[in-house]
């Protein structure tokens, strides 16, 4: 039998800081591994894979929040790929906008059942969100937490005291009872909840209730690319309640970092994501809640990539016209 490779499922609503965890755990991951990371995003343009590319890991992305579909045609490639490389170990993150259970599904069917050793679904949660009737309407959301395994809260630097009792008085209600559980900051959990196995029982009882609101990209292009004789391009998608607008400009295009910084913050976007060529260096951006962190990252001659994420459909060109002013492309 081929050897099976411990493989992962992290999954989390928007912003819920699911890349950055990744990233925990590949700076964390024992030195002699080698482990490989299927990352999906609603957005066209892919931001995570620049983002995890500073971590060591292979990396293979999905575009536009196509991993959980039915078909699975695009997971199932990516998925491939990078088993043929032979990782010590596989993470798989899902669009914050996904459906965890037809990932379960594929991971578990017969295709993958000698080559991939499915262990505990990890669900990423803000405990904040607990609390929201926006979140709690959301059936994506609700999809996430009754497919995990272990529920992490994370962001608990930035929650109240009654965020706290909120998460641990609907963890203490869960049924079937969750394996574990744990409150973080900043995505630093145990490597060792990597390693926790599976419920089989939530497995066996996958109901696919929205089906039929899935759909086959089995067509669908790989995540685009600049074309060498542009300055930059602009895709867009839509779907389950949500807009994405996304931008890809040339490297030698540098973005105004302080102009960026001030825009991101006065931006009301639900999420933004990004790795821009800046002034002052190559960072990547995250906004959710109007909040922005940043980071250094090492790529080099890598082009910037935006992607802004919203539950109204925004202003694109307008967005646009002051992304081009930023790094000194003529309108």
């Amino acid at each position: 039998m081929p050897l099976q490779v411990p493989t992962n499922i992290i999954t989390g609503f928007l912003g819920v800081g699911k890349t950055t965890t990744i990233l925990n755990l590949l700076k964390n991951k024992p030195a002699n591994e080698h482990w490989a990371v299927l990352v999906n995003e609603f957005g066209e343009v892919g931001i995570d894979g620049a983002m995890l590319a500073d971590g060591g890991a292979m990396i293979k992305e999905v575009p536009g929040g196509c991993m959980c579909c039915t078909a699975g045609v695009p997971m199932s490639v990516g998925i491939n790929a990078l088993l043929r490389q032979k990782p010590d170990r596989l993470i798989i993150e899902p669009t914050g906008l996904g459906h965890p259970k037809q990932v379960i599904k594929t991971l578990t069917s017969e295709q993958y059942l000698n080559y991939v050793d499915l262990r505990a679904t990890i669900t990423l949660v803000d405990p904040r969100n607990l609390s929201d009737t926006k979140y709690l309407s959301n059936n994506n959301f609700n999809d996430q937490l009754a497919a995990a395994d272990v529920v992490i809260g994370n962001k608990v630097d930035q929650c109240s005291s009654e965020d706290i009792d909120t998460f641990n008085d609907w963890v203490s209600v869960q049924e079937p009872a969750l394996i574990y559980h744990q409150l973080v900051k900043q995505g630093n959990l145990p490597i060792e909840l990597l390693d926790i196995e599976r419920r089989e029982a939530l497995t066996s009882t996958i109901q696919n209730e929205r089906e039929q609101q899935l759909h086959d990209h089995s067509d669908m292009e790989p995540v685009f690319e600049l074309p060498p004789e542009q300055a930059y391009i602009r895709r867009e998608n839509k779907g389950q309640g949500y807009f994405s607008c996304g931008w890809i400009v040339g490297a030698e295009h540098l973005f105004d970092f302080d102009q960026l910084f001030s825009m991101l913050s006065d931006l009301t976007a639900e999420r933004v994501k990004a790795v821009v060529n800046t002034t002052k260096g190559c960072y990547a951006f995250n906004v959710s809640n109007q909040v922005v962190t940043v980071n250094e990252i090492s790529l080099q001659g890598y082009e910037s990539r935006i992607e802004v994420i919203d539950s109204q459909l925004l202003p694109w060109a307008e967005l646009e016209t002051i992304l081009l002013m930023l790094c000194g492309i003529k309108v």
